[in-house]
């Protein structure tokens, strides 16, 4: 089973991306976070196999949530998604660690889809039932 989590204080946006997500790969399992606390409530008993996170959350800068996540288990994929298309934004997200940066308001659902799909071929490979 594959499990996304969306880490992002806008229920509107987490909704429309689980939505996208389940209904373009429907064994996936998605999971959301609308802050820091909540993100580190649903790592202490799952390690998703990608993560979409925010920069800007009421509690907990997106950014350091990266930092922290890549320090322990840096296999997993996190694909910053914000409102900001800044320069700065990107090069932060690079060096704490993401793996891939979009912008909410132009990023196509097509370049997502792409991107879990790319993400998805080597853990369908390794399940048992592939």
């Amino acid at each position: 089973m594959f499990n996304i989590l969306i880490v992002d204080d806008n229920a509107a946006f987490r909704e429309s991306l689980k939505e996208m997500l389940i209904d373009r790969f429907p064994s996936i399992v998605v999971h959301e976070a609308s802050d820091g606390r909540e993100t580190w409530r649903i790592l202490e008993n799952l390690l998703p196999d990608l993560i979409f996170l925010d920069i800007r959350l009421p509690d907990e800068n997106g950014l350091e949530i990266t930092r922290k996540i890549k320090q322990q288990h840096r296999h997993i994929p996190i694909i910053i998604a914000t409102n900001y298309d800044l320069a700065e934004y990107r090069e932060a997200a690079r060096q704490y660690g993401a793996d891939d940066f979009i912008t909410k308001g132009s990023s196509s659902w097509d370049k997502i889809i792409a991107h879990v799909e790319s993400l998805m071929r080597p853990a369908l490979r390794e399940s048992p039932l592939a």
